[in-house]
């Protein structure tokens, strides 16, 4: 048995796939027939651009458009005549073999790219790698699955998964996954709780232990593996197995109920989504509102960067599947653990406390003015409200309405519409933005605590690190006592404060943030049904008693036992 971080609920029982990169052997060698060769080479290359129009047609399909596009891009690559070129003249001039040709052409093509020293050429080095592996393999006979031709059930493992990955997963197909690293706000996890999927991360070197076709059971809310398990351990996980999915289905009751307290404490329960696809689980999960719409994840799916007019259209997508609900759309939050391949930044430090959000966008203000107006036009087709992450101090949350008011005169004298009331606020997840969150308060609209980063920076823990994942602790009273004082600051100044960090959907939590005051829960879709069950069977009085001693503890232990002792 493996205990690791619980990333995403559910039960899984199936088994393991494990993908691991492959080192391969290309052998160099002089041929007699360079016809014949050449002739094995075109049937290779024909064979991946089969695979590669069937994995974007499929994902097309499933997924839609965007989240197909590295596959365009591969399949490009594959009919490059230049490079293609280039390795059938090393086969016919040269007469070297069609493996170590296309190996040598491929890398010297890489190379190339990765010294020209930014980002997005290194992003394409990584492309051409990538698509000649999978010419090279069908050279060298070698079956390698990719996750997009996953044809069995399966529980996946891998060392980790990137955006481009799970935009591959089929759920009828892939049962759980189970990654080496990671952490529980790693954006591997956040993927998993929008596909609703079981998932166990950080499990560190021992993944080792699993091996292909292993029975595997995830228990995603434990964050246990268990591996070739006996009869009774066995039939145990398939009764929890059975057990949850009935209480999923009790859960639905839930779906059209308003999120009132038995005292009639009205609180919002909406939804944290990076893409329009996650819409059909919003739905489905009966979300009163959009508390976090991601859009770094529209630019992370594309080659260069978007243009005014296909933000416009996605988030007027949004907007009009919502049906009038509030959607809360955060500008571009990159930086970090976020790269954009296209966009060339210089390797950091401290790239987690560095240019990121906000500050690229003061720095960019091209990047900026398109997705304000992008934001401004769609306002008119529905009740957008626009969020600025990252903000530590007045002078940027300034600087940044200073460019929406711009972006709004140039529409207005291009006589175009857009919605002259639409609400500002901005992200509340720097612990110096909390401290003076009352004089932020007199400038905005709304407050959105963002716990991820405000835990991690508060803490000064890396939240993506799975040595130190222990520390990461939502419970701590320091991260409590700056929540409390960042909704009260709020209130005192007349706006609504939410949290759209993971910390809204931890069920045990609640109560205690209800009691806080907050006026909205953002989180994954699948939590919203479990966070509407307790909000309608609690008592905002109650909660509100149960809050207060809270902040008098030392530590997080203390705070869970009292929480523990004094609810359902």
């Amino acid at each position: 048995m493996l205990k690791a971080i619980g990333a995403s609920l559910g039960i899984a029982i199936g088994r393991a796939l494990v993908i691991r990169e492959e080192v391969l052997e290309v052998k160099k060698s002089k041929i007699q027939d360079s016809e014949s060769e050449l002739a094995r080479f075109d049937n290779a290359l024909q064979e991946a651009i089969n695979q590669l129009e069937k994995i974007n047609k499929d994902v097309k399909e499933r997924l839609g458009s965007e989240k197909a596009e590295i596959f365009e891009a591969h399949l490009f690559m594959l009919q490059d005549p230049e490079l293609i070129g280039s390795v059938k003249k090393k086969i016919l001039e040269e007469k070297f073999n069609a493996e170590y040709s296309l190996q040598t052409v491929a890398e010297e093509t890489a190379t190339i790219f990765e010294v020209m020293g930014n980002e997005y050429m290194t992003e394409r080095a990584a492309d051409i790698r990538d698509v000649s592996k999978r010419v090279l393999n069908i050279l060298m006979g070698l079956k390698v699955t990719s996750i997009a031709e996953i044809q069995e059930q399966c529980i996946l493992i891998a060392k980790d998964l990137t955006p481009s990955d799970t935009a591959q997963l089929d759920k009828s197909k892939v049962l759980a996954f189970i990654t080496e690293i990671g952490g529980k706000t790693s954006h591997t996890a956040i993927i998993a709780r929008s596909l609703e999927l079981p998932a166990v991360v950080g499990v560190g070197s021992d993944i080792c232990e699993v091996k292909n076709g292993d029975l595997i059971i995830v228990d995603g809310e434990e964050g246990l593996i268990i591996i070739n398990p006996d009869e009774k351990v066995l039939g145990d996980y398939e009764i929890r197995r059975r057990e949850f999915f009935e209480l999923k289905n009790q859960l639905l009751k839930y779906v059209s109920m308003k999120s009132t307290t038995l005292d009639g404490k009205k609180i919002e329960l909406a939804a944290n989504i990076g893409s329009v696809e996650d819409l059909e689980s919003v739905l489905k999960n009966g979300a009163e509102a959009i508390g976090l719409f991601r859009t770094e994840f529209l630019y992370m799916s594309k080659d260069e960067l978007p243009t005014e007019e296909e933000q416009f259209d996605a988030y007027k997508s949004v907007l009009e599947k919502m049906s009038g609900k509030p959607v809360i759309i955060r500008t571009l939050d990159i930086g970090g653990d976020k790269e954009l391949k296209y966009l060339p930044m210089s390797k950091e430090m401290n790239p987690f406390l560095g240019y990121r959000a906000i500050r690229i966008c003061l720095d960019r203000t091209d990047i900026f003015i398109t997705q304000l107006r992008a934001l401004l036009r769609a306002s008119s087709y529905g009740k957008l409200k626009i969020m600025f992450p990252m903000i530590s101090n007045l002078q940027e949350l300034r600087m940044a309405k200073k460019i929406l008011e711009q972006c709004k005169h140039d529409l207005k004298s291009e006589g175009v519409l857009f919605d002259e009331n639409l609400e500002v606020g901005i992200m509340i997840e720097i612990p110096s933005a909390a401290l003076i969150s009352d004089i932020l308060a007199k400038e905005v609209d709304f407050f959105s605590i963002g716990t991820n980063d405000l835990i991690q920076y508060t803490i000064a823990v890396d939240r993506m690190n799975e040595k130190i994942s222990y520390l990461y602790d939502y419970y701590h009273p320091g991260v409590l006592r700056l929540i409390k004082t960042v909704i009260d600051n709020g209130h005192r100044a007349g706006i609504m404060v939410g949290m759209c960090g993971e910390m809204a959907g931890d069920t045990k939590l609640i109560p205690v943030l209800l009691g806080f005051g907050l006026d909205e829960l953002s989180m994954s879709a699948s939590s919203i049904l479990r966070a509407r069950k307790i909000v309608t069977s609690s008592n905002y009085e109650e909660c509100t008693k149960l809050s207060k001693p809270i902040l008098e503890f030392g530590d997080s232990d203390e705070i869970r036992e009292f929480i523990e002792a004094n609810t359902k």
